[in-house]
């Protein structure tokens, strides 16, 4: 069964994949221009899928971090998400004790190694990953990007009227 469906799926993996990279140019094309949001470049050597869409906020030029952002689209009933967290983040390798003092060996010794730590946690905190549903219309991606566009001078708008 598994396989009948995943054939039937690459026959339309080509028109998926263009559908998404006509999003991305979309979102590219309306928000890259916006002070503060930066978009994953594609390598020179290949053509990236663009399964997802994924900005970067950088809130001392845009105006509000990634979770603002998030909050927004949110309070529209719009779904968006941060980046995967970095392993080395994750709750399974922060240090530990273990109860059991009889235990062959202690985890406090076992630190998770982080290579390329600070570029990870960088992304996980300012990577957005808008939405990019290949049934979504362009009204959809436009209300996306009008209220993203409008945070900004929402927060200017809010903290002139105290």
């Amino acid at each position: 069964m598994n396989a009948a469906v995943g054939r039937g799926q690459l026959k339309v993996l080509d028109e998926r994949v263009e559908q998404k990279r006509r999003i991305f140019d979309f979102y590219r094309g309306e928000l890259g221009d916006v002070p503060g949001i930066e978009f994953m470049p594609e390598a020179p050597y290949g053509q990236c899928t663009r399964w997802l869409t994924v900005i970067l906020i950088t809130p001392e030029e845009f105006g509000a971090d990634r979770e603002t952002v998030r909050k927004a689209l949110e309070a529209e009933n719009i779904e968006s998400r941060p980046v995967w967290k970095p392993m080395h983040l994750q709750p399974v390798f922060k240090h530990r004790k273990l109860q059991d003092a009889a235990a062959p060996r202690s985890w406090d010794n076992c630190p998770a190694r982080a290579v390329g730590g600070a570029v990870s946690e960088d992304l996980f905190n300012r990577g957005l990953c808008l939405p990019c549903g290949t049934q979504m219309t362009q009204d959809d991606l436009g209300r996306v990007v009008r209220i993203i566009r409008d945070i900004p001078s929402k927060k200017t708008r809010l903290i002139h009227a105290q």
